[in-house]
């Protein structure tokens, strides 16, 4: 008794038999089944992951188009500041012919 009671206390037992208590507890209003491993670690991950992973790369792809419709704008900017630039820089050059 005295080395069941000794490991209850160091492994803290009561509060892990109480926490596991309360899991069950909450899960009898679930109507959906409890997620349990197959045996292949494979597919254990696969179907963790995947619906992280999937909803991970689609947030990408959407910064992804974000960025790059950004930077088609910037670079529409560029262009047109060129364009600008050496229209100013040709007016330059007609009024200093025509003051020569």
């Amino acid at each position: 008794q005295e080395e069941i009671q000794e490991v209850k206390n160091e492994g803290n037992l009561e509060g892990l038999f109480n926490s596991l208590d309360k899991i069950v507890e909450e899960a009898k209003d679930r109507e959906e089944p409890a997620w349990r491993p197959s045996g292949i670690p494979e597919e254990d991950i696969r179907s963790a992951l995947m619906p992280y992973l999937l909803k991970h790369r689609s947030y990408l792809r959407r910064i992804l188009r974000d960025k790059e419709e950004e930077n088609r704008e910037v670079a529409e900017s560029v262009l047109a500041g060129r364009v600008r630039i050496a229209e100013l820089q040709q007016q330059i050059q007609d009024r200093q012919q025509a003051w020569l």
